[in-house]
This record gives structure tokens, sequence and C-alpha cells, in this order.
């Protein structure tokens, strides 16, 4: 098949972002777009009794309503994140709200979760093998815009939906949805927690998918110390560390940095590897970390690793980069892990810090 891609980039960047965007869905789903996956037994590693065949994944936000996990797989990634879904339709921010920094390798967006709803997501995932999956996939949980019990969302995004997930993420730390950032705080975060575990009990009441936070970059010390505390306290199964920055650096220079909304790319790399070391810390390496942030390269993946995430997503730099920028970042990052001596990805988790 010729490099669809290789000939449609020029055009994908010169057209509105989020056009480009529902124009790759299109193709994948219609299995136009292909890479070039890159398996390697060092890359094989274990996370919550399940099976990864590579640690790198993709995060959510590309597949907003499970239309593609299955073509996403087939890139090269060991599992891929669905959503953020929430309970009901909605149609999100006003448009523009996605906005290609090329300049800078960044994308700021304020898409406000944008998405079809869980009863439409439990729809395709339905005719998918059932968990647990060779390949995992993951599904990311949020709340509608107008719901004021922000819990009682979530709760009906796992009766929906966890029987059908490989593992479930509770996205506290969207910038683009009024007031979800406050989930993050100690006694929201506690009482959230405890909600949707006990919906999570009644709904898979043997076996039930394991059960992640997703944390924002944008935290302070204390922050960080409050939000381990609750995740040990509570069982929680893992963190996602990072979501994307309302930080704006002083060395973005594209002209359309000043856009309101969450940044990733190239930018976060730094502070988000920065706050999931500080996880790794404050949680002493007992919980399994997902690394997200910046991520374009094997060497960023691997940095990731060595500051302590057992598995790392990536999205923004697909943007820049296209379908073979998960084969790339699998040799190469098999290649660092043989290099130093690794005989497996867990090997290397938090190397930094021993």
């Amino acid at each position: 098949m010729p490099d669809l891609y290789g000939l449609a980039k020029p055009l994908l960047g010169c057209i509105q972002p989020e056009t480009a965007h529902d124009l790759a869905l299109w193709a994948m789903q219609r299995n136009l777009v292909t890479g070039t996956p890159y398996q390697d037994d060092v890359l094989r590693t274990e996370v919550w009794g399940r099976r990864f065949d590579s640690p790198i994944g993709l995060a959510a936000g590309f597949d907003k309503d499970a239309r593609v996990p299955e073509q996403a797989l087939a890139l090269g990634f060991g599992f891929v994140e669905i959503g953020t879904v929430t309970p009901h339709p909605q149609p999100g921010n006003p448009k523009p709200r996605l906005f290609r920094l090329t300049e800078d390798r960044a994308v700021i967006n304020r898409m406000g979760f944008n998405g079809g709803g869980a009863d439409a997501v439990r729809g395709r995932l339905q005719r998918l093998p059932a968990p647990p999956r060779r390949s995992p996939i993951g599904v990311n949980l949020g709340k509608n815009k107008e719901t004021e019990d922000a819990a009682a969302d979530y709760v009906i995004g796992v009766e929906k939906l966890a029987p059908l997930a490989d593992y479930l993420v509770i996205n506290v730390s969207s910038p683009n949805t009024p007031g979800l950032r406050a989930l993050q705080n100690p006694a929201a975060l506690t009482d959230l927690i405890a909600r949707v575990q006990d919906a999570l009990a009644k709904t898979v009441p043997d076996g039930a998918p394991p059960l992640l936070i997703k944390v924002a970059p944008d935290l302070t010390p204390e922050d960080i110390a409050d939000i381990a505390r609750v995740a040990l306290d509570a069982k929680i199964d893992g963190l996602i560390a990072t979501n994307t920055t309302i930080d704006r650096p002083a060395s973005l220079t594209d002209r359309q940095s000043t856009e309101t909304g969450g940044l990733s790319g190239a930018p976060l790399l730094q502070p988000s590897t920065e706050i999931l070391a500080a996880f790794h810390k404050a949680t002493e390496g007992r919980l399994p970390l997902i690394g997200v942030g910046g991520i374009a390269s094997g060497v960023d993946a691997y940095a990731k690793i060595r500051a302590g995430a057992s598995l790392v997503q990536l999205y923004s730099a697909m943007v820049f980069e296209g379908p073979n920028l998960p084969g790339r970042v699998n040799r190469t990052l098999a290649g660092l892990l043989k290099r130093d001596g690794f005989a497996s990805v867990a090997d290397a988790v938090g190397a930094d810090h021993r």
C-alpha cells in the first residue's frame, strides 16, 4: 500500500487541525492508514497482571468515541486509551478549539469533552473482543459540563463501560471543563474515589478493571503529597501523569501560543516528567504510573520510564510525526534498554531514583 500519510501530510498541515484530525479518523476507519510496527521481547512488560507487548500507548483524546482502537493498535501501540467519555453526548466548546503550534511542536486544545456519550462508546466496544485483551484498551471517564454532582457522572461511566475496559481512568485534570480540576482537592478526590470504587465493585464484582486517576501538571509539591496520600489510602491502582498544562512557557514562539486551553507536546516534556518523578517519590514506587506529556521519541519515552513510569503514552507528536511514530519509538526504546543492560522495561522503571 502506498504511504498515504506521506502523500497527504502537506495537505493536512494546511487545513484546520480539527478537520485534519477528523480526516485521520475517517482514513483509519477504512484501514487507509498504516504504520511500521516494531516488536522486541525487551519491550514486553506486565502491569496489573495484564500483558503489554510494548509500554508505548496512545493517550486519551485521539479516539474519543472508540472509533478506531484496533486500527491504532495496528500502528504499533502496545495499548490505547479511548475517551474522555461523558455519560451523555455533548458538542464541546465552540470552534475553533484546536491549535497546531508548528514552530513549538506543540498543540493547544480547548475541546471540552466533545463526544457521542457513553452509550455510543459502549456499542462500539461491545463489538470488540472482551477484556482481558491481548492489547489492552483503557477507557477514560469524564463528566458532562452542566452536571453539578460530578461523582454521579463518573458512576454512570463505570456502570456502562467498566465491563468493557481493560482499565478505567478518572479524568479530574482537563483544564477545559469548568470546576473539574477542583476534584483533585483531597476531600473531593477521596469522596469521588469512594463512590467510583463502590460502583465498580457492584458493576464488576469479579475481576474489576484497574482504576487510575489522571492528574494535572500544574500541581504544587503540597498537591502532589496530598494526591499521593489519597491514592495510597484508597488503594487506587495507578496514576497517569500528566494531562495538558495551562502554563505558557516563555520559550513558546508560535503566534497561536496565547490561545486558551491545555498545552501539550514538546514544551510539556520536562515539566510533566518532573511531576511524574515527584509522584514516584511520593508514592515510594508503590503505584504503577503512566507517564504522558511531550513524548516524541524513544529517548523521551525512556526518560519517563527511568523517572518512574511503568507505561507511557503519546498523542500530540503524532500530529507532526504521523503513523510511523510508535514503531520508531519502540525501536529506539528497545535499543536504549539493551544498551544500559536492562532485560525488560520493568527493570528500568524508576532507575533514576536508585
